[in-house]
């Protein structure tokens, strides 16, 4: 009959079942988790970023375009799945200079096609090659306004490889991993409704960007240990917000916590209480260009340019190139009255119309020439 003493083995076992909670989690481990100052940090970040994207969005469309307030978190991938359609598009932009890791954008089938037909000028699309190829670039566009300011926050040029989108299944989605950084965003397009766009980042990528803007390792999420000389706090009912809030008031003076002291003993240091701290909410800002992209753009404002208007084609063989002479008439591959070809450096822009100015000709601008335009000229 036992004693109510417990055995060596017995001991043992429970000293091996206390082990893992003396070992931090890994960052991309399943168990890992964005904690809040991580998260307010890059959501302040995000808000930054979101007037550029929409300006950039809004300009490749030729439509308003808004794009709300972010919503962030560290998913798994069944969780992620579980909100998605059988069939949706992925667009992967990797980073791969800076900041290295996968990145990707993933939409809804048809929400892929409210962001290609104002780029494309056709609303009865189907997700082909075409419609891939506009949503790529929109994304490409919106990445790269996205890394510019990062960028200029962290103090790193950050490099992407080139975008490449399929429409899958959604059991066939690369994923960055088992658990990772979503990122959701409400799309509002003039003459298009709502949409949402999932932008999907490696959980390490995320942990060195709040890292660079100043959050400490000690502000881990709470499935990590806090390996400050504190010990084993234990989860109590204080947010992990509040703890690095003490953590960064107390700790020049701080001592060992007397032995047994409990978690509901930890609203506060030395009988102070702990601070109310919350997440900041953020405005939903107006399309704008940021400083990033000022300076840049900037750069190239003195820069000359070839403007050259074409006024037609043909194709002639070489025998007939020889008999060419004075009086030779040339029959170009447009009609009277169609628009002419407005060229920057050899690369179509836009159309429009001969007219005549005093004594010279010039051309009147009726058409912008979309980006899939431009690829399908080519």
């Amino acid at each position: 009959m036992s004693d109510g003493s417990l055995s060596q083995d017995e001991i043992d076992a429970l000293l091996m079942g206390d082990a893992p909670s003396e070992t931090p989690a890994s960052p991309a481990g399943g168990g890992a988790v964005l904690s809040e100052a991580e998260k307010n940090a890059l959501l302040g970040l995000l808000g930054e970023i979101t007037g550029s994207q929409s300006a950039t969005l809004s300009g490749i469309m030729v439509k308003s375009v808004t794009v709300g307030a972010p919503r962030i978190d560290a998913v798994g991938r069944e969780q992620f799945l579980s909100e998605l359609p059988d069939e949706v598009v992925e667009i992967k932009i990797d980073y791969k200079s800076g900041m290295t890791g996968p990145h990707m954008y993933v939409l809804r089938g048809d929400d892929a096609l409210k962001i290609a037909a104002p780029m494309i000028g056709q609303d009865d699309l189907e997700l082909d090659g075409t419609t891939i190829s506009a949503v790529s670039e929109a994304m490409s566009q919106i990445t790269g306004a996205s890394v510019t300011t990062i960028g200029d926050k962290v103090g790193e040029t950050i490099l992407t490889e080139s975008p490449e989108g399929q429409s899958v299944p959604k059991a066939m989605l690369g994923l960055p991993g088992d658990k990772f950084v979503q990122i959701t965003y409400d799309l509002q397009i003039e003459g298009q409704g709502s949409l949402k766009l999932y932008e999907l980042f490696d959980l390490n990528i995320i942990r060195t960007i709040a890292s660079k803007l100043g959050v400490s390792p000690a502000a881990a999420g709470p499935n990590q240990s806090m390996n400050t000389g504190m010990g084993n706090m234990g989860g109590g009912g204080m947010g992990q917000a509040q703890v690095q809030s003490q953590m960064n008031q107390s700790m020049g003076g701080f001592q060992q916590m007397p032995p047994g002291m409990g978690a509901p003993m930890m609203g506060g240091y030395g009988g102070q209480p702990a601070p109310n701290v919350q997440g900041i909410q953020l405005p939903e800002l107006s399309p704008t260009i940021s400083a990033g992209e000022q300076r840049n753009i900037g750069l190239l404002m003195d820069v000359s340019m070839e403007l050259t208007v074409e006024l037609g084609r043909t194709k002639w063989k070489i025998k007939d190139i020889l008999g060419m002479g004075e009086g030779t008439i040339i029959e170009l591959d447009k009609l009277a009255g169609e628009p002419v070809d407005i060229l920057v450096n050899n690369n179509l822009i836009a159309r429009g119309e001969v007219v005549v100015i005093d004594e010279n000709f010039g051309v009147r601008v009726t058409e912008i020439v979309s980006t899939i335009d431009r690829m399908s000229e080519r």
